[in-house]
């Protein structure tokens, strides 16, 4: 159901509540490699169901390829996100946006409370917002046209 004001939660509940995580000690290629093999951009790294960090492909590229590090030899904590900005479930999907347009993040974890419960991205949020926009548009059209 499409609203204005959809929630966090809800965009997760339509999305999916995966959470794809790697441990602080892990090397970096395999956090690469399991990117890869997930189709994502980023994972949260997590330590005793914790969340300590998070390392995307950005990471890698800036901290690892434009340093001239070994990724087989670097463990993700060296190069992990460690300050992590968050979306509560309560936050609208527009603030999100917001949020992640303001910081230029591209993911982004859900927590509730200190609980990881889902990661959006932003195409996730963009997705959301133009079926938003669609769907009013369309209304807006039925209505000046009569067919409302």
């Amino acid at each position: 159901m499409i609203t204005m004001k959809t929630t966090v939660r809800q965009l997760l509940d339509e999305k999916g509540h995966e959470i794809y995580s790697i441990a602080p000690d892990s090397m970096v290629f395999d956090a690469i490699k399991k990117m890869g093999e997930l189709g994502v951009g980023a994972l949260l790294v997590m330590l005793g169901g914790k969340l300590v960090g998070i390392i995307s492909e950005r990471d890698y590229t800036r901290k690892i390829i434009l340093q001239n590090r070994s990724s087989r030899s670097t463990p993700v904590q060296d190069i992990m996100t460690a300050k992590v900005l968050y979306m509560a479930p309560e936050q609208t999907v527009e603030e999100s946006m917001v949020l992640m347009s303001k910081h230029h993040i591209r993911h982004m974890p859900v927590l509730e409370g200190d609980q990881v419960i889902g990661m959006l991205s932003i195409k996730d949020v963009m997705k959301h917002v133009i079926r938003e926009k669609d769907f009013v548009i369309n209304q807006l059209e039925k209505y000046i046209s009569g067919s409302a």
